[in-house]
């Protein structure tokens, strides 16, 4: 695994969020860096389970891009570390994983590197540190504002575009022939089918293009952003209908999940369909939480070794 970049390292101000576990276990008490004081995180909004008892973050409530209604000014967004894992064998498929809420993309990188695919090279960024609703305006990794984790709340389309560009930018410099994927988890599932939506429509939201098509996408515990424009814009052209019938999707999501609710996952796969994404799987797991487990991780393999056409060469 290497590291590209010299941004944000830190899931957030302070020490760092994430180990290796995307378990979703405690409350947590969190530091003001600047003045001290004390905040209790309750656990259903732990996103990423931590090895540290106490985290600082730079608290600024009523900041945020949703709080504030500021969504339409131009913010700037500075993305942090990016993580590469180069395949081990003959390449044939570049993926960006995007990671959760609060997290960084060192963590994901160590994991996707243990999953047995020699044939890909996975990109693990690392999001932007900024004040999230949800949070009360704490500053954190978050690839766009969010005040809930459905597909009901306000989109943040600045943060969401933003996301999807630096995506592309990531996957632009691959090799001609290469297998182009997106994935993610939580929030990183939520950035990623954006991403799929833009490259469906053949446009960022801003109108610039999107530059390539993009062969697979995945999103584990994760629901869709711009649900309610999905359909008719998929409808808008002859070339978006075409796309959208024919992108492959992998949703997965597990019934105990208590913070993105199992019924937005279920929802987010059946508006998918309905608007016209007729190859979208969607995967449950019965005891499974807000985390991954092993033979979650092994369908995602399986699925993506079928749908990209890897044949594990050395």
């Amino acid at each position: 695994m290497e590291r590209l970049g010299d941004g944000v390292g830190r899931a957030c101000d302070g020490e760092v969020l994430s180990s290796n576990s995307f378990y979703v276990g405690r409350p947590v008490l969190v530091v003001d860096a600047d003045s001290g004081a004390f905040l209790h995180i309750p656990a259903k909004l732990v996103i990423s389970d931590s090895i540290f008892p106490f985290i600082s973050l730079k608290m600024s409530y009523g900041s945020s891009s949703l709080a504030s209604g500021g969504r339409n000014n131009k913010r700037p967004f500075e993305f942090g570390r990016t993580y590469v894992v180069r395949p081990k064998g003959r390449h044939q498929a570049t993926i960006v994983w995007l990671h959760g809420l609060g997290d960084n993309g060192a963590s994901w990188a160590q994991l996707l590197e243990a999953l047995p695919l020699p044939n890909v090279k996975w990109i693990c960024p690392t999001a932007p540190t900024r004040p999230v609703a949800v949070f009360g305006g704490l500053h954190c990794t978050s690839w766009f504002d969010v005040g809930e984790f459905s597909e009901n709340g306000p989109d943040d389309l600045e943060g969401l575009d933003a996301s999807a560009i630096h995506v592309a930018n990531l996957l632009s410099a691959e090799p001609n022939g290469t297998k182009l994927g997106v994935g993610g988890f939580s929030m990183g599932a939520s950035a990623s089918l954006y991403s799929a939506a833009c490259c469906t429509y053949g446009r960022f939201g801003n109108g610039n293009l999107y530059p390539f098509n993009i062969s697979a996408v995945v999103g584990l515990s994760g629901w869709l952003p711009c649900s309610r424009s999905l359909k008719n814009k998929v409808e808008s052209s002859q070339e978006s209908t075409r796309k959208a019938s024919s992108m492959p999707l992998l949703l997965c999501h597990g019934i105990a999940d208590d913070v993105v609710l199992y019924p937005h996952g279920e929802k987010s796969a059946e508006v998918l369909r309905s608007s016209g994404f007729r190859n979208v799987t969607f995967k449950t797991y019965n005891e499974l939480g807000h985390y991954t487990i092993p033979e979650e991780m092994d369908d995602v393999c399986k699925w993506f070794t079928s749908r990209l056409g890897l044949d594990g060469s050395c």
